[in-house]
C-alpha cells in the first residue's frame, strides 16, 4: 500500500479533494484536473463533503474548505489543551501562590475544565465542572472580549463589566476583576488561543482581595499571560 492510497478508494478520493482545496478555491473542472478523479465522481464526492460541511462554496460557486474542518481542528487543539493544562496550572499556582483555573465557554456560562488549588490558607475554590457566569469575572471578560461585535453586545447585557473594559482587555492582553463574581475575591486571566488565533479558553488565578489587592494585574498579569502563551504555543505546535 502506498502512502497516498489506503485501499479504501472512496475515502482516498475524498481526502484528495480536501487536500486540493487546502491551496484555495477550485471549480469542479479544476478539482477534476488536480485530482485525476472523473468528473461525475468528483462532483458526487464534493456534494457529499458539502453536505457534511467539510466543503463549502465561495461567492463564485467554487468549492472551498468548509467550516467543519476548522471545528475539528479546534476540537483537536482543545483536547491537547486539557492534556497540558494540569502541569501548566500547577506551575502557575506555584509561581503566584494562588489557585489557578482554566475555563471554556459553553453557551451562556463558562465551565471550569482544570484547576490547581492553593495548597493551604484562604483560597478561592472552583471545582472542575463548575459552571460560572459569563457576566462577571476576569475569565468571562477574556472569553467575551475577542468575540464579534454582536456577541459582545449581547454579552454585555447585565454584565458587571463594560465595553470600555473589554477594549482595554484586548489592548493589554489580560483581564482583572475585583469583587465582580464574588465579594472579596479578585482574579487575573489571559486568553489561550487555538487554530486561527481564536480564543478557546481563559487561564487565570483567583484569591482573596486581602492578598491580591485592588489591582491584582500588577502582581500576577505577567505570570498568567506567560502561562496562556505557553499553552497557546503548545497547541499551535501540535
Amino acid at each position: 500500500m502506498d502512502r497516498k492510497n489506503s485501499g479504501v478508494g472512496v475515502l482516498d478520493k475524498a481526502v484528495s479533494i480536501l487536500t486540493t482545496l487546502e491551496s484555495g478555491p477550485h471549480s469542479l473542472a479544476e478539482l477534476v484536473s488536480a485530482t485525476g478523479i472523473s468528473r461525475p465522481t468528483a462532483h458526487r464526492l464534493a456534494l457529499a463533503l458539502e453536505f457534511h460541511r467539510l466543503v463549502a462554496r465561495d461567492l463564485s460557486g467554487r468549492f472551498i474548505l468548509g467550516p467543519r474542518s476548522g471545528e475539528l481542528s479546534a476540537s483537536a487543539g482543545e483536547d491537547r489543551l486539557l492534556a497540558a493544562a494540569t502541569p501548566a496550572l500547577t506551575a502557575l499556582r506555584d509561581a503566584t501562590g494562588e489557585s489557578a483555573q482554566l475555563y471554556r465557554r459553553q453557551g451562556d456560562v463558562r465551565i471550569c475544565v482544570a484547576v490547581a488549588e492553593r495548597l493551604s490558607g484562604l483560597r478561592d475554590s472552583v471545582p472542575v465542572g463548575a459552571a460560572l457566569t459569563m457576566q462577571a469575572g476576569s475569565g468571562a471578560q477574556i472569553l467575551l472580549a475577542w468575540e464579534d461585535s454582536e456577541r459582545i453586545h449581547r454579552g454585555l447585557t447585565n454584565a458587571r463589566f463594560t465595553a470600555a473594559q473589554l477594549a482595554a482587555v484586548r489592548r493589554r492582553g489580560w483581564a482583572q476583576s475585583v469583587g465582580e463574581r464574588e465579594a472579596g475575591v479578585a482574579s487575573v486571566s489571559a486568553p489561550v488561543r487555538g487554530p486561527n488565533n481564536r480564543v478557546i479558553a481563559a487561564v487565570g488565578i483567583s484569591g482573596p482581595m486581602e492578598r491580591l489587592g485592588r489591582q491584582p494585574g500588577r502582581l500576577h498579569a505577567a505570570a498568567v499571560a506567560a502561562t496562556a502563551a505557553k499553552l497557546s504555543e503548545y497547541i499551535a505546535n501540535g
